[in-house]
C-alpha cells in the first residue's frame, strides 16, 4: 500500500473514521462475491455491481442522520448496505428467497427498508429522484426536519423527468439533495460524449441551487458536501446538486463484455483513485489504523459476507401463494 501521496486526515472523529472503512471494506467484499455469484446463476437476473464506488454510497449514508431518507438507482448494493441494511437481507433478496429484504420479490433493482429510512432502489432511469423528492414535500408537509437525498446515476443527467423533480424542489424550497453518481458511463456509453455542454453541475445550477462537483473516490470529501448539503435543508435553505465523481470497476451488469473502454483506464483507476486503498493509506499516516487493524477488518467482512451466502442458500424460496401479496393491479374497472 502506497502511503506517499495520502492527505492529513482533517477533524473526523477516530471512531467514526475506522467505521468509515470498514463499511467501504464491507461493500467492497459483498460486492465482489455477489459478482462471482452473479456469473454462477445462483442471482436470477444477474446484478449490477458498484465496485470502485464505495466512498460515495458511504459518504452520502455518513453525511446524513439515521432518520433522513435515501432513495436510489438499479445499481444501489453499496447504497442499501452504507444505509444500514445488512448482507444477509440483501444476499437473500438477490436470491430470490424469502427471507430477503422484499420477500424475495425485488430482487437486485428494488431493494427497501422503510424502518431504515431506504425508500427503494429503482429500474427506471431517475426515477429514484422524484421518490426522494415526494419524500422531501412529505418532511416539508409535516414540518419535521428529515432530508430527502435523491440518487441517479449520469445517464440519468439526460432524462427529464430529472430536471422536473430538480426544478420543483428549488422553485418549492424541498429539504432534498439532488445527487448524481457520476461513473462517467451510461451503460457503454461515455457520458461527456452525449451531455450537451459536458458539465452536469453547471445545468443543475442553471435551476438556481446550490450545485457542486465532488470527488467520490474520497469518502472525506463526499461526507463533508452530504453534511453540508443537509445542513441547508434543515434551515430551509432547500436542495442543493452534488455531482460525484467516481468510477466503477466492472461492466454495468456482471458478465458484460467490455469493448468501450480500455483495462489501461481501468488499471489507473485502481491503482491511483482507489476510494479503499487511500482512505486506508489516510488513516494509517494519521496513526488512526495499523496493518494489523487494517487486516482485522478485512477479515471481519469476509467472515460477515461468508454468513451471508449461507444465510441466503439456506433460506426458503417464497410460497406461491404469496406472489399476489401487496401487488396493485389494473383490472379496466376503475372509475375514470
Amino acid at each position: 500500500m502506497t502511503t506517499s501521496t495520502a492527505q492529513p486526515m482533517p477533524d473526523v472523529d477516530p471512531a467514526a473514521a475506522r467505521e468509515w472503512l470498514a463499511a467501504m471494506i464491507l461493500i467492497r467484499t459483498f460486492e465482489e462475491r455477489g459478482d462471482e455469484l452473479a456469473l454462477r446463476g445462483k442471482i436470477p437476473g444477474g446484478m449490477h455491481p458498484a465496485i470502485g464506488q464505495e466512498a460515495a454510497a458511504v459518504g452520502i449514508a455518513r453525511g446524513l442522520r439515521g432518520t433522513d431518507l435515501v432513495a436510489g438507482t438499479h445499481r444501489a448494493h453499496h447504497h442499501a448496505l452504507a444505509k444500514g441494511m445488512t448482507p444477509s437481507a440483501v444476499l437473500a433478496e438477490l436470491y430470490g428467497k424469502a427471507s430477503g429484504s422484499n420477500g424475495g420479490r425485488g430482487g437486485s433493482m428494488h431493494l427497501a427498508d422503510f424502518d431504515l429510512g431506504l425508500w427503494g432502489s429503482n429500474g427506471v432511469v431517475g426515477a429514484g429522484l422524484g421518490i426522494a423528492m415526494g419524500a422531501a414535500l412529505g418532511a416539508k408537509q409535516r414540518g419535521t426536519d428529515q432530508v430527502a437525498a435523491g440518487i441517479f446515476g449520469d445517464g440519468g443527467a439526460n432524462v427529464g423527468r430529472v430536471w422536473e423533480f430538480t426544478n420543483l424542489a428549488a422553485i418549492w424550497k424541498l429539504p432534498l439533495i439532488v445527487v448524481c453518481e457520476n461513473n462517467l458511463y451510461a451503460v457503454e456509453t461515455q457520458t461527456s460524449s452525449v451531455t450537451g455542454g459536458a458539465d452536469i453541475t453547471r445545468r443543475a445550477a442553471g435551476f438556481g441551487l446550490p450545485a457542486f462537483t465532488v470527488d467520490g473516490q474520497d469518502v472525506v470529501s463526499v461526507h463533508q458536501a452530504v453534511s453540508e448539503a443537509a445542513d441547508r435543508a434543515r434551515t430551509g435553505s432547500g436542495p442543493t446538486f452534488l455531482e460525484i465523481l467516481t468510477y466503477r470497476y466492472k461492466g454495468h451488469d456482471s458478465g458484460q463484455v467490455i469493448r468501450y473502454r480500455t483495462d489501461d483506464e481501468v488499471q489507473r483507476w485502481r491503482s491511483s483513485k482507489d476510494p479503499i486503498e487511500n482512505y486506508a493509506a489516510r488513516l494509517i499516516t494519521a496513526g488512526l489504523l495499523d496493518e494489523a487493524g487494517l487486516a482485522a477488518l478485512t477479515d471481519t467482512a469476509r467472515t460477515t459476507v461468508d454468513e451471508a451466502v449461507t444465510f441466503a442458500e439456506e433460506a426458503p424460496w417464497p410460497d406461491p401463494c404469496t406472489a399476489a401479496e401487496n401487488v396493485s393491479a389494473y383490472t379496466g374497472n376503475e372509475q375514470r
